[in-house]
């Protein structure tokens, strides 16, 4: 690679103080390896309750190579990626989670994948490391929405992953609230590839990703990429149509033919029930698409910048999404933002 190349890696964080001076540690030792440079480290701080904010602003007054973005409040993981995509300005872009369950010793990877003509290169998990009915759920998950989204989706493929900045910046573009930012990286197109890694336990601390957070991040990505729950609710109905005529036509037949009218007032409860609770669920699903068209229409910004601690001028390169900082940025040397 040229000496003009350089390398950005985008890393959201909520309350990591237990990891995050591992891995700056390891990230500061793969990126002396690479050549080119100065390469940079984005990290978007998505509202922590503990020290992860003063950790890092720390380490960004001795490393130059430190962006530190603090968000107002916590906006959610996907947000707070999409920031950090916001702030980077390198010609190839690495994303990844802070808690070292995606190890960045895979980048010089990722790399090598890249040099050979591809514009988003990414990990492919293998060998999970959580409990078997979370990696259960991921398995069936992943391969429920490729079968079910208009876009080709690779499976077991999270937010770990190389990009070029033609990737970024279509991602940049993409104006929607409800972020599935790993389904938007397949959408834009470009030479695509995966390589398999193997998928750590977490450095330490405990996950910020309970079962509701999963599941609304599942949710967005099924929502947000295939409209089969409203195609599934049309062929249900004409399913129970078809059933229900059928049905009509055997009372009808029952009664002028046989002579008697049908027996089963239990059964039709229980058909009528069933219809009723179906009826239900896919209201339901309506309401999900609804609700997402109003946070849409609203077109509030997608997250919030308290400061801005780093090298550069601390604006972003995409400012359509973004809100002027509640207080100027620092920098390293302790010069403010002009």
């Amino acid at each position: 690679m040229s000496k003009a190349f350089r390398l950005s890696v985008a890393i959201p964080l909520h309350n990591e103080e237990a990891g995050v001076a591992e891995l700056l540690r390891r990230l500061g030792i793969v990126l002396d390896s690479i050549p080119g440079g100065p390469h940079e480290i984005v990290f978007v701080d998505d509202g922590s309750r503990d020290r992860t904010l003063e950790i890092l602003h720390a380490a960004a007054r001795t490393d130059p190579r430190l962006v530190v973005v603090a968000l107002s409040r916590n906006f959610g993981h996907q947000a707070a990626l999409s920031a950090a995509l916001d702030y980077v300005t390198g010609d190839v872009v690495v994303t990844m989670d802070g808690d070292l369950q995606d190890r960045p010793e895979t980048i010089p990877a990722l790399l090598a994948k890249h040099r050979e003509g591809f514009d988003v290169v990414y990990a492919q998990r293998v060998k999970r490391k959580e409990a078997w009915p979370l990696r259960l759920s991921y398995f069936v998950f992943y391969r429920l929405l490729a079968s079910l989204a208009d876009t080709r989706l690779p499976l077991d493929s999270g937010d770990f992953a190389l990009m070029s900045l033609s990737v970024v910046e279509q991602i940049r573009s993409a104006p929607e609230q409800n972020r599935y930012l790993r389904g938007l990286r397949s959408w834009v197109g470009f030479r695509q590839t995966g390589i398999t890694v193997e998928r750590d336990e977490r450095f330490a601390g405990a996950t910020n990703y309970g079962p509701l957070k999963l599941l609304q991040l599942a949710s967005d990505g099924l929502f947000s990429f295939s409209i089969m729950p409203l195609r599934a609710a049309s062929m249900l109905g004409l399913v129970a149509i078809l059933l229900s005529a059928a049905f009509s036509v055997y009372t009808l037949y029952a009664k002028l033919i046989l002579h008697r009218a049908p027996a089963g007032f239990t059964s039709i409860m229980l058909f009528m029930s069933f219809l009723a609770g179906v009826q239900l669920f896919f209201l339901g699903i309506i309401g999900e698409y609804i609700g997402r068209i109003y946070q849409e229409t609203k077109r509030r910004p997608l997250y919030v910048v308290g400061s801005v601690v780093g090298q550069g001028s601390g604006i972003p390169v995409n400012t359509r999404r973004f809100v002027t900082p509640l207080y100027s940025p620092v920098f390293p040397s302790g010069r403010a933002d002009p």
